[in-house]
């Protein structure tokens, strides 16, 4: 039998779907998943003053900055790699432009209010080594750009620890598949249509690994014509342009978020960098073309939906 366990986990609508004979057992295995989610959204939220990223961000300016805990090293290192990766292009550091970009407000920040901020990104200013990590004074660094991805991943595994072999975990789209279902059969992923988002501009069939897509539809603001998206060019400090969405299959769901975030970041170029990395994507531009389908089947499907 199939269970489905909706909950609400950063800021997001989500839900477990399990597979399982033990109802009992299922529900204890949901239990523990939805506990992970909630460990990992309360070490890493920016908005609790007593979690490890605040604690972080606090120490900006010290001398012997903190020292963290493996997790945290491991997802540290996991951001190194992505910024030199995409050459400078995923940048955790970023978020301080939070401080000049508000996307509820309606309005544009000037240039040099944009500039000024921009002083204190960079991830390259970042010292970290030895397990410990130095912020430059001023610098905040944010793991929005990937904790749900890992919360996903994270989560998934707990279930299997619980002897759950089918199912899924969707935590505000971003999915990571526990397994397939118990025929075998792929789960079918729909991609949202960034700019009618009722419908499904694709489907995916996915029988292992994560599927995250990163748009500019949501968190965004529209004025005299534009849209201004809320995925910042860490080098420059402005919206992205070029792409309206970009939807990855990866091994995991973090590194799916990650491919489709950077993909995002390099505009009109971002289709043809993930065609050359191999992983199956759907990229849509602005003007509503479908670009790089790769390995993807279009316009027919039913289940879950994925979307930025």
């Amino acid at each position: 039998m199939l269970h489905r366990f909706p909950f609400s986990a950063m800021a997001s609508p989500c839900e477990l779907q399990l597979y399982g004979d033990d109802e009992a057992a299922v529900a204890e295995a949901a239990r523990a998943a939805i506990a992970e989610v909630e460990r990992i959204e309360r070490k890493y939220s920016r908005y609790r003053d007593d979690s490890v990223l605040s604690a972080i961000n606090h120490s900006a300016g010290e001398p012997d900055g903190v020292a963290v805990d493996d997790e945290t090293a491991g997802l540290l290192d996991y951001a190194t790699t992505a910024f030199e990766q995409s050459d400078g292009l995923f940048d955790i550091s970023s978020g301080v432009l939070r401080e000049v970009w508000d996307f509820r407000s309606g309005r544009v920040p000037e240039r040099a209010a944009v500039e000024r901020v921009l002083e204190r990104v960079g991830w390259q200013r970042v010292r970290w080594q030895d397990g410990r990590i130095r912020l430059a004074p001023g610098m905040q660094i944010d793991f929005g750009g990937f904790g749900k991805e890992y919360a996903a991943d994270r989560a998934a595994t707990v279930c299997h620890e619980h002897g759950v072999s089918a199912g899924l975990v969707d935590l505000g789209g971003d999915i990571s598949i526990v397994g397939p279902h118990p025929d075998g059969s792929p789960w079918k992923v729909g991609i949202r249509d960034p700019r009618a988002r009722d419908d499904a501009i694709a489907w995916i069939p996915v029988a292992h690994g994560g599927v995250a897509t990163s748009g500019d539809d949501q968190r965004c603001m529209v004025i005299e014509g534009r849209r201004y998206a809320h995925i910042l060019d860490p080098r420059t400090g402005w919206p992205v342009s070029g792409l309206a969405s970009v939807s990855v299959v990866a091994p995991h769901c973090l590194l799916a978020g990650t491919a489709s975030t950077i993909a995002m970041l390099r505009g009109e170029e971002g289709a043809d960098w993930l065609d050359g990395l191999g992983l199956p994507s759907l990229c849509v531009d602005t003007e509503g073309r479908v670009r790089g389908a790769r390995g993807l089947r279009r316009g027919e499907g039913r289940g879950v939906t994925t979307h930025a």
